[in-house]
């Protein structure tokens, strides 16, 4: 149950951050960030931030319990 809690923190966190640095033009550098254009909704999104912001929450939710 952690995991799909912090895979859901980790979405969120993720949309933050690259909303935030991709809306100023920047690609994050290692981030990756990119814009994507899935029928009517257009989110900026990076996959290895992704990663690392789930695998992050995940483990603290894992020493919380």
């Amino acid at each position: 149950m952690e995991m799909v809690k912090g895979m859901l923190l980790g979405s969120l966190l993720t949309y933050a951050v690259s909303l935030v640095i991709g809306s100023q033009g920047s690609t994050g550098g290692y981030l990756h960030i990119h814009y994507i254009g899935m029928g009517n909704v257009h989110l900026w999104w990076s996959w290895p931030l992704f990663f690392a912001a789930g695998g992050l929450s995940w483990g603290i939710l894992t020493m919380m319990k």
